[in-house]
């Protein structure tokens, strides 16, 4: 998919490349700066929240962040723009599992666009109560 590409109207719940649709947000005007652009740091929130679903689900219990690899903003987002949040697991280890997240916003919806706006690479570990890492579960 090209960072322009448009997406149907209804977000399909999987990509051509395997990324599944793991949350969809509307950015409000709390969220923005004085120029109506809403904060990177609010982006890179959504980010890490949309990242951590893939990895909870395989470390079947408590993860935890520890890295953000790569992080690219593309395009302004704004007020108004449909945020939809796509993850693919590119790897796991032992007790980490690296994901990749692109986030589409749809905007304008008189004629409609679909923009990639982010991407980004984040590795979350699966921790034990302590907060130390554990070994993910090993199914079969």
């Amino acid at each position: 998919m090209t960072e322009t590409a448009a997406l149907p109207r209804m977000a399909p719940a999987l990509l051509p490349d395997g990324s599944e649709l793991v949350l969809r947000v509307m950015p409000m005007p709390a969220d923005a700066n004085a120029n109506g652009d809403i904060f990177g740091g609010w982006i890179m929130s959504q980010v890490d929240i949309a990242g951590a679903v893939l990895p909870a689900r395989i470390a079947k219990g408590r993860i935890a962040t520890v890295a953000v690899n790569q992080f690219v903003f593309k395009q302004a987002v704004s007020i108004g723009d449909l945020l939809s949040f796509y993850a693919r697991v590119e790897r796991i280890g032992k007790t980490s599992v690296t994901v990749h997240v692109e986030v589409y916003a749809e905007r304008n919806p008189a004629n409609l666009q679909v923009v990639k706006v982010t991407e980004a690479n984040l590795t979350y570990v699966a921790i034990d109560r302590e907060g130390r890492p554990r070994p993910l579960p090993r199914d079969g």
